[in-house]
């Protein structure tokens, strides 16, 4: 029975998004080559999707569905993880250990220093004709205990549905927020409040429906209110039209500028494994002043923990719907900040038109932006210990330190 009742629970949320958009599996909208990596991927899952252990199936699933659409430029690691094919990365790589690699076959694609950070890198083709397995093995071998990695990709945590009515776009009071970062896919020009957007990939900037759900849930627009009213939106686009997009090279390189920018709060409404190299930049950001708000996820409570949310120095983030309820197809991450609104609730998408959205994508936004209102009280830390104190419900199962912004989503008619 309980099994029955699970498979009857998450029918119900994948229907709830509507047909088209019945697959609960990050999403990006059709704006190009790199929208088929994360769109359509699967067939209609409604019917198949019957417990925890199917989500993580169906994550399973897009990463092999991803590496057939794109062999050349995506295969999987050893772990199921898509990666960026026939690369790797190197942390703290030096001018002999560049030699040392060239010399073995690796040709040096890029060697990369992050001004501020203290974070170094190179980019590494790999021989041809080995696995990318042996490729780490030999390049570990070489690295005098640097740490080697592929260049996985991390994917959007929500879904965008039909264009719907918006309620009335009542505006929410308390705290000004300043300046907010976004690190996704690119936004329409006339974003309300967007002060600067940048390009990390190929044919970047360029917007998207979910980048523009996110920004709009910050600053409004398009019948929908404003958590962060007032907000200056300083933009990353780490997909463009690249299929092997959103790597971590990417993301670590867009939140490296925020972190110059000196932009304190970061919207990543994306998720993938551990990488060593995002963990260094996410780390010496925070350092600096500038924190990682994060999705957990949509790929259930038996998928392997989600970054960088889960990285110590991120703030996690879970989605609730209209009754207060943790999404049953949120992800985890090795611990829980908070909880806000994600799910029964409107975004605006690139055509300026309110639609339908479900996801820890869009819960991320609402704490960002209850987090930039609290900055002026002395810092990041000193905005947590406001943030702690309005949230609701802390203690209570599957919140963490309790739910922010409850009242911030704007419903449909």
């Amino acid at each position: 029975m309980a099994r029955m009742k699970w498979t009857g629970l998450i029918a119900a949320a994948l229907c709830a998004v509507g047909p088209a958009q019945g697959q609960l599996l990050p999403q990006l909208p059709r704006v190009g080559g790199v929208v088929d990596r994360v769109t359509d991927v699967l067939p209609d899952v409604s019917h198949t999707l019957g417990d925890a252990q199917a989500l993580v199936r169906a994550q399973a699933q897009r990463a092999r569905d991803l590496v057939r659409r794109h062999p050349d430029r995506i295969v999987l690691d050893r772990d199921g993880n898509a990666v960026r094919a026939g690369e790797l990365i190197m942390v703290d790589a030096d001018d002999a250990v560049a030699q040392a690699a060239a010399a073995r076959g690796f040709r040096l694609i890029e060697r990369v220093e992050l001004d501020g950070l203290g974070v170094g890198y190179a980019r590494f083709a790999t021989p041809r004709g080995i696995t990318l397995s042996r490729a780490i093995k030999q390049l570990e071998a070489l690295a005098g205990g640097r740490e080697v990695s592929a260049d996985p990709l991390y994917f959007p945590s929500g879904t965008i549905g039909p264009v719907a009515p918006a309620g009335p776009a009542v505006q929410r009071r308390g705290g000004k927020a300043g300046r907010i970062g976004i690190i996704d896919g690119g936004v329409p020009v006339g974003t309300p409040g967007l002060s600067r957007q940048l390009g990390f990939a190929q044919g970047s900037p360029r917007a998207s429906d979910h980048a523009s759900g996110i920004a709009s849930l910050l600053t409004g627009g398009g019948g929908v209110r404003a958590s962060a009213p007032g907000a200056q939106l300083v933009v990353a686009d780490v997909y463009g039209s690249d299929p092997a997009g959103g790597n971590a090279a990417a993301i670590g390189q867009a939140l490296a500028w925020m972190a110059r920018e000196r932009v304190p709060v970061v919207v990543v409404s994306l998720t993938g494994p551990s990488n060593p190299l995002l963990a260094r930049i996410v780390t010496a950001a925070r350092r600096l002043g500038t924190v990682v708000v994060a999705a957990v996820g949509n790929d259930g409570p038996a998928a392997r923990p989600a970054y960088p949310a889960s990285y110590r120095e991120a703030i996690a983030v879970t989605g609730v719907d209209a009754r207060g309820r943790v999404l049953i197809e949120a992800g985890r991450a090795t611990k829980l900040d908070y909880a806000a609104p994600g799910a029964d609730l409107l975004a605006v998408g690139t055509d300026g038109r309110a639609r339908q959205v479900r996801g820890t994508s869009f819960a991320v936004p609402f704490v960002a932006a209850r987090l930039s209102a609290h900055l002026g009280e002395g810092g990041v830390d000193a905005a947590l210990v406001a943030l702690d104190r309005e949230a609701q419900g802390r203690g209570r199962r599957g919140l963490g330190r309790g739910l922010v912004c409850a009242d911030c989503a704007t419903r449909s008619r």
